[in-house]
Parts: structure tokens; C-alpha cells; sequence
């Protein structure tokens, strides 16, 4: 595949290795902006996957600048996000004239439903299962239901650990494609860009919050931590398990569901 191929034609899937080495050298020369016109013009099946973070808001502002028709996004609604993001995820489509899909955990529709089939603080009881069914499962049936080949994500290099070494483009082992068109920015940059534009953003931002997730798994940040300390603090845990193979876990969910009160994290066998 040529660079000018990759460039201007639409997609064929699956990518060989080739294909994508091809297509990530010709992303690496461009900015964020043109990443996501490319996308627009060549990606099939694209979504935007996104629980409103700042790099997922500046990519929604983004989008809606370079096209009419930007791609739809899929919101994981896991029943435990702040009140200030449910009040967020309004204020976007307010904003924005962009569809929103929102996906609940399987046969929930409110917390007590998610304890009557889970148990109580299953993200302390058996934390694995817990990311699997707020995250992962409705995650395969947004993508299954919609028909997603691929998705716009808002990882960043600068956020460390496993996203240390981002590419533009990625595979993941499903066969999905990752487009992360902010992946070399810094927070400093996305920040200056959601002053600049006035894109909607979280409130908890202005109480010393920086990266949001669930309100058990999220805490302030201090002077000098890095924007995702505040998530998951005191463990060595840096994904939310949308990032993660998750292949072997979808009987131990089932079994979960049939019996809570048997939840523990020993259970559970995962390939990551």
C-alpha cells in the first residue's frame, strides 16, 4: 500500500502487518485535525468511543469542525459515573449535533439492578468481572448492534504505562481498529485547546479532578501527580478493561451473575 493510498481509499479489512506499518507512518506526519479527516474518509464502520474525557471532548470538538456528519458515539454507561458526567454527556449533545449510543451493563437498567445480579461493590469483590460487565460486554454489543470497525479512542502517550508506546492506528486482538488522532499531545496541550475552544468539559475538572472514571475509582489529584493517578490510586491497575483480552472471562461473568455471593478475585482466570 502506497502512502498516497493510504491517504485517500477507504479501507480494506483485515490490515496486514504491512498495510498498518504503512498507514501509521503516513499518521505520524500529521496533525491531530488531518488524523481525523483521514479517518472520516477512510475508516469503515467508524465510531467514537468515549466516557468525555478531554482528549475524547477535544476530538468530538474537532470533528465537528472538519465534518457534517461526524461519527456517532458509544458511551459505557456503567451506572457508577459522577452526576457531573451524566450532566456532561448533555451538555455535549447540546453542543454538538452528533447521535449518542449508550450502553448500560446487560439487563440493567439502575444500580439495584446491577447489585441484584452482581452483588454489592463488585469492583472490590472481583474487580476483573466487574470491568468485564461494565465495560467490556456492552462494549462487544454496541459494536455488534452498530456494526463498528472501527473506533476513535482519546489514549495518549503522555498518559504512560501501556499507552507509553501508542501508535496512531492499532489492532486489537478482535480485529478493531484504534485511532488514537491525539496521541502524541500532552495534557498541557489538550487543556490549552478546551480553554481556547470552550468545549464542554466535566466540572469535577475545577475541584482538582483530572482523568474522571466511576466515583469508587476516582480521586483527586495531587501536586505533581500525573493526570491518571487519581484513577484506580493505590493500585497497580492502568486500564479500564476496554484495552485488555478479556477472551477467557465471559463463563466466570455468567456464573458471577448466577451467584454473587460466591464472588471472589481468586475466581477468575484472565489473559492480559
Amino acid at each position: 500500500m502506497s502512502s498516497e493510498a493510504a491517504s485517500s481509499k477507504m479501507l480494506q479489512l483485515p490490515l496486514s502487518k504491512q498495510d498498518l506499518s504503512e498507514i501509521n507512518a503516513h499518521l505520524r506526519t500529521l496533525t491531530p485535525e488531518e488524523i481525523l479527516a483521514w479517518a472520516v474518509e477512510s475508516l469503515p464502520g467508524l465510531y467514537q468511543t468515549t466516557a468525555f474525557g478531554l482528549t475524547g471532548l477535544v476530538a468530538i470538538d474537532m470533528l465537528s469542525k472538519i465534518t457534517t456528519s461526524p461519527p456517532p458515539l458509544i458511551f459505557l454507561d456503567t451506572l457508577y459515573h459522577f452526576q457531573e458526567t451524566y450532566e456532561l454527556v448533555e451538555d455535549v449533545r447540546q453542543r454538538y449535533d452528533v447521535p449518542i449510543h449508550i450502553y448500560k451493563p446487560q439487563g440493567c437498567e439502575t444500580v439495584a439492578d446491577f447489585e441484584q445480579k452482581f452483588g454489592q461493590r463488585l469492583w472490590e469483590t472481583n474487580e476483573d468481572v466487574y470491568d468485564f460487565s461494565i465495560k467490556v460486554e456492552p462494549a462487544r454489543r454496541a459494536y455488534q448492534d452498530l456494526g463498528v470497525k472501527a473506533v476513535i479512542t482519546g489514549r495518549r502517550q503522555s498518559q504512560g504505562a501501556d499507552r507509553a508506546t501508542l501508535q496512531p492506528l492499532e489492532v486489537d486482538e478482535t480485529g478493531l481498529l484504534k485511532l488514537n488522532p491525539l496521541f502524541e499531545w500532552t495534557f498541557p496541550i489538550v487543556e490549552w485547546y478546551i480553554s481556547e475552544y470552550d468545549v464542554p468539559r466535566n466540572k469535577l475538572l475545577a475541584q482538582g479532578y483530572r482523568s474522571v472514571g466511576d466515583w469508587h475509582s476516582t480521586v483527586k489529584v495531587g501536586e505533581g501527580q500525573s493526570e491518571r493517578a487519581g484513577r484506580w490510586a493505590g493500585k497497580e491497575k492502568t486500564e479500564c478493561g476496554l484495552h485488555r483480552n478479556y477472551f477467557t472471562m465471559q463463563e466466570q461473568v455468567e456464573k458471577a451473575a448466577e451467584s454473587p455471593s460466591l464472588l471472589s478475585s481468586s475466581q477468575v482466570a484472565i489473559c492480559v
